[in-house]
C-alpha cells in the first residue's frame, strides 16, 4: 500500500512542510525534507493539538 501523503496549500514551494497521512486510522506526521522520520498519532491527538494551534497557543514559537 503506497502512504497518501497530504501537505498544507500554505506550504513553501520549495517543500520546506509538514506532510500528514492516515494509516491504519492514525495519524502520520513528517517534514517533507527528512520523510525518513516519521511520528505516529491518533486523530483526537492532532485534534486536540491543532486546536490549540487555531488558538494561538503556539504563536511564540513562530
Amino acid at each position: 500500500m503506497e502512504i497518501q501523503w497530504r501537505k498544507s496549500s500554505h506550504s513553501e514551494q520549495s517543500g520546506n512542510c509538514l506532510e500528514l497521512a492516515v494509516v491504519d486510522g492514525d495519524v502520520l506526521v513528517r517534514e517533507s525534507d527528512d520523510p525518513g522520520v516519521i511520528v505516529r498519532t491518533t486523530p483526537s491527538k492532532l485534534a486536540a493539538f491543532l486546536a490549540g494551534a487555531k488558538a494561538g497557543e503556539f504563536d511564540d514559537l513562530v
